[in-house]
């Protein structure tokens, strides 16, 4: 279905566009990008929200700012679609997420306006700042480096340290704060409470706009009316918000808050902004999903919502008349909670994914003992070895991409001390339509080279249930499980709980000349491949690895005894992956064999939906197929990824 843009936007190819109207146009400038973003993600998909809360900070900031040479960073990208629609792609944005595609974050090898790559969060002041150091470097003191930084975001801890960087440079950096108290789920913390009394004091707000306007006044009489001037403005703020303000602490000039639904005071504000040195911040409130009634009354629901009628705000959801497999990330917080039932010392940590890892499945049944941490990675990591190191049992469940930003603190405050931390890496593997910023694809690399550290991942539902049972048993050390975005196998899966011993796979199916080695949920489409393989008379072995650290030792010293033709397939990075790690064995073992590893290559995957780019990288079932039916050949070959 085409959509027609509105007849404003459909003027608008570049900002250099949008400045050609009057101020007095943004209003319905802004109801038309709405619009169009309503239009083309309710039958397209995509976050949604996001987007719709900063609809006139978008517009305002083209509108007063000369991009690309001025430079606009948003942290994490979610709001990022009136960005793009805005700057030359309104004419691709159907194609947004889709194999081949836009991508859904902002890209720099996209679009020159797009002047940083995002995906996670807390990075943008950190951007913006090195970008900021390096124009001044260059002479470019006219430039301007804008931070957009939601509420959430600044929760992280890599966000508090560019804050206080910044706060000693000079630069020409300007943080927006999009404070919605929103990042997936509600915020959580005293950075929320902080803010929350900013935008809720009578006193200051009050004040507020009488006190920039005579400060304005007196900085014009030179730099010692200037001073005073300053001193004025840090004590009136101080005494209305009653603490200092944390953001003139560390040095920054604060303005705000102001309504992030006036465009037109935006443009002044950016526009008189432009004009104080320095690192500033603007405090921005905003309402997530703004101008969509049904995402403004549940944020959370709206942030991705799939495909939906517009009109009448249905999710279209496929509906089956059979059992259908539950989620992975349904099957772990159904899991923990009755696990929790069990073991009093079990506890549950997310950083600020509880809707998305299932984690508030806990939180709502047992809130004294499930945290959302925010998003502090490094934090929910540390904070779950300090549960550990007092004799409880913490559930660590953080997505597998995030999962990399706390590596250090998995070696030095986990796997050194050998606490029984458990890791759940949701979304393990490629993910889909997310894309590069968010594909699980490293996990079986970085945990598999940790001393201590048990690396598994389980096949179906019911291995997942019971390696978290046994992941929680009695010294079991760091314990890693790692399992995928969306469903899983099997529509029974709520079976009594087993112990599964440690570095044990098992053996799915015998076989003859080859034999695969599969690894966590992947391990079904091999499945698959095996039974179009047998109609042809061709009988390969299967085994389930479970164990990536430690290996099944005795499973691998039977298959190369008896096969000379091996091919393992992971959904992970094949450099350091559980291949390599059988590579590594029958080395040291010096077993010879033709192995082929099948899995992520060593490139960046683009996005696209799941089974799109398993079979690009050539381990989906027809992938695996074509493997074994070129080795049984004879055929000498090399692995479908490179």
């Amino acid at each position: 279905m085409q959509v027609e843009a509105g007849p404003l936007l459909q003027k608008i190819q570049y900002p250099s566009d949008l400045r050609q109207f009057k101020e007095s146009d943004l209003e319905e400038v802004c109801k038309e990008l709405r619009q169009y973003i309503i239009d083309i993600v309710s039958v397209n998909g995509g976050h949604f929200a996001a987007s719709l809360g900063v609809v006139e900070l978008t517009v305002a900031l083209h509108y007063a700012l000369n991009t690309p040479y001025d430079q606009v960073l948003f942290d994490v990208g979610h709001q990022a679609y009136g960005h793009k629609i805005l700057t030359g792609r309104r004419d691709n944005f159907h194609t947004n997420r889709i194999l081949g595609g836009l991508s859904g974050f902002p890209k720099r090898s996209e679009s020159e306006y797009d002047a940083f790559g995002v995906g996670h969060s807390s990075t943008s002041i950190s951007a913006a700042l090195g970008m900021a150091v390096a124009s001044a470097y260059k002479g470019e003191t006219d430039r301007q480096h804008v931070a957009i930084i939601g509420d959430g975001a600044l929760t992280g801890g890599m966000a508090f340290e560019a804050l206080n960087h910044a706060g000693i440079e000079k630069s020409n950096l300007l943080v927006i704060l999009n404070d919605n108290c929103m990042s997936i789920d509600p915020n959580v913390g005293a950075m929320k409470e902080y803010l929350t009394s900013i935008t809720t004091s009578k006193s200051y707000n009050r004040f507020r706009d009488d006190l920039v306007a005579v400060l304005a006044k007196i900085s014009k009489n030179g730099p010692n009316a200037y001073g005073w001037a300053k001193k004025l403005e840090l004590s009136i703020k101080g005494t209305l918000l009653k603490n200092s303000n944390l953001f003139e602490s560390l040095n920054f000039r604060y303005f705000g808050p102001v309504d992030g639904h006036d465009v037109n005071k935006l443009v002044k504000t950016i526009e008189d902004l432009k004009h104080i040195n320095g690192p500033k911040l603007l405090h921005v409130v905003t309402v997530k999903g703004k101008g969509y009634a049904l995402a403004e009354k549940d944020q959370t629901k709206w942030h991705a919502p799939g495909l939906f009628d517009k009109i009448t705000g249905e999710i279209k959801k496929s509906v089956s008349d059979k059992p259908q497999p539950p989620k992975y990330q349904d099957v772990f917080g159904h899991t923990l909670v009755e696990l929790a039932e069990k073991n009093d010392k079990i506890m549950g940590i997310t950083p600020a994914m509880p809707s998305g890892s299932s984690m508030n499945i806990m939180m709502k049944a047992m809130p004294e003992r499930a945290f959302d941490v925010g998003i502090a990675e490094q934090h929910a990591v540390t904070f779950s070895a300090g549960l550990a190191a007092q004799g409880l049992v913490p559930f660590c469940n953080i997505y597998s991409s995030f999962m990399q930003r706390a590596f250090d603190q998995v070696i030095h405050d986990v796997a050194l001390q050998n606490l029984n931390v458990i890791f759940c890496l949701d979304r393990a593997g490629l993910v889909g339509a997310d894309g590069p910023t968010h594909h699980g694809a490293y996990d079986i690399a970085y945990m598999r080279c940790i001393p201590n550290m048990v690396v598994s991942s389980p096949m179906n539902e019911e291995e997942l249930r019971n390696l978290m049972y046994t992941a929680q048993l009695p010294d079991k050390g760091p314990f890693t499980i790692r399992y995928p975005r969306g469903n899983g196998v099997m529509p029974d899966w709520k079976l009594p709980f087993k112990e599964i011993e440690v570095g044990k796979g098992r053996k799915i199916c015998d076989g003859e000349e080859i034999a695969i080695l599969s690894f966590g949920s992947i391990g079904n489409e091999a499945c698959k491949a095996i039974v179009r393989l047998r109609e042809d008379g061709i009988h390969p072995a299967h085994y389930d690895m479970r164990f990536a650290k430690p290996l099944d030792e005795e499973l691998l010293h039977e298959v190369f005894k008896k096969y000379k033709k091996v091919i393992t397939v992971e959904d992970g990075c094949l450099p350091g992956g559980i291949g390599s790690a059988i590579l590594e064995f029958m080395v040291d073992h010096h077993y010879q064999a033709e192995v082929v590893r099948l899995g992520i290559p060593d490139g960046i995957v683009e996005h696209g939906e799941q089974a799109e780019l398993w079979q690009i990288c050539g381990y989906d079932a027809t992938g695996i197929e074509l493997q074994v039916r070129k080795m049984t050949k004879g055929i000498k070959t090399e692995s479908l990824v490179g």
